[in-house]
Formats: C-alpha cells, structure tokens, sequence
C-alpha cells in the first residue's frame, strides 16, 4: 500500500476520449485527486460520481482535478459520463496496471466468496506529485465532501 509524503507512481493510460492522460500533465500545475472504484453505472460508483461531480467546481477553485480509475473501457466511461452527466475525468486501466501500482487490486469478499478486485480508495496528490492523503476502502456516500474539506487544508 502507498503511504503518505511517497511519490505518486506516474502512469500513462486513456481517459473517456481514449486520450493519453499522465500523472505528469499536472504537476507543478495541479493537485490531483486519482479515486478508484470497482464498475461504471453501479449503485455505490454513480453515487460516489455524482458527488465529485457536484462539488467539481469547488475542487476546480483549489487547483485541484477530480479524476476515477476502473478496469472499464473507454468506450464504457463515456457512456457512464454521457448517463449522468458527470463533469470528471475517468481513466482507463483495462491491463490493471494503474490499479496494481496503487495497490487497490486486492482480494474482496462477498457472500463468502473471495474473488480479485478494485478495493475504493483515494489519493490525494499535490502539485509536486507527492501522496498527501492515501485512503484504502472508502465508503462511497459522503466521501467527495471528506476529500474537499482535506484539499482545503493543503
């Protein structure tokens, strides 16, 4: 797991528009919020979404870009975006690698079946591209208000 005060790993991989997007566009320019969640247009991601999505202007006023990781394709992004009219980036990382190096491809259980997946985490990122704020399985409801008020105290 990434602990604070660590260097972010870069990463390269395409957003909704299948356009190469890297931890690297935004450094001395913008804080980054790289949020992970398991699947496109579920119950607890298109709250989570949604809520990023209202406060975006807020996070936008601090010099900060929201931006969700999933396995999901590009093609499936924007149709996510496209349903609920979601004002964030979202990043494709069908290889997983973006979610290996972060460390939020872990094993789940549900129903007492243990399967591999997207763990709901966050990671706060500053302009210099150093992890300010590591958060392991969150819950999705209330949690794009948590991570303002934490970009507030930068």
């Amino acid at each position: 797991m990434l602990k604070v005060q660590q260097a972010a790993p870069n990463f390269k991989t395409a957003n909704q528009h299948n356009q190469p997007i890297s931890l690297i566009d935004f450094k001395n320019r913008k804080n980054v919020v790289l949020y992970f969640y398991p699947k496109d247009d579920t119950p607890g991601c298109t709250i989570e979404a949604n809520q990023f999505t209202a406060l975006v202007n807020e996070f936008s006023a601090l010099d900060t870009v929201v931006i969700g990781v999933s396995k999901d394709d590009c093609a499936s992004h924007q149709a996510f975006i496209d349903k609920f009219n979601l004002k964030i980036m979202l990043l494709s990382d069908t290889t997983g690698e973006l979610c290996e190096a972060y460390g939020v491809w872990q094993e789940k259980e549900k129903n007492g079946i243990k399967k591999m997946g997207i763990v709901r985490s966050t990671f706060i990122i500053n302009k210099q591209g150093n992890i300010v704020d590591a958060e392991y399985g969150v819950t999705a409801e209330g949690h794009a208000q948590a991570v303002l008020n934490k970009i507030r105290q930068l």
